[in-house]
């Protein structure tokens, strides 16, 4: 486990979906008004190269269908 939601991401190689930011263990906000992310790491031959974080200002804003949708997208680029 690394330190925040991109980190978690990023060495797990899994999405990581956070409804409440505040309780997320290690989170680091980038900006404080943030309620919610959504962290999908970009794999390419087994190997993970970066994250695409997704913020927004309302608690609970993704879920499972968004995080679906982002890996779809994140496997195409």
């Amino acid at each position: 486990q690394g330190r925040g939601v991109c980190a978690d991401a990023f060495c797990s190689g899994k999405s990581v979906l956070v409804a409440d930011v505040e309780a997320y263990p290690g989170h680091i906000a980038c900006d404080a008004d943030t309620r919610s992310e959504l962290v999908v790491p970009l794999v390419l031959h087994g190997r993970t190269l970066g994250v695409m974080d997704l913020d927004c200002l309302a608690p609970d804003a993704f879920d499972e269908h968004d995080r679906e949708g982002i890996e779809r997208i994140v496997r195409i680029v």
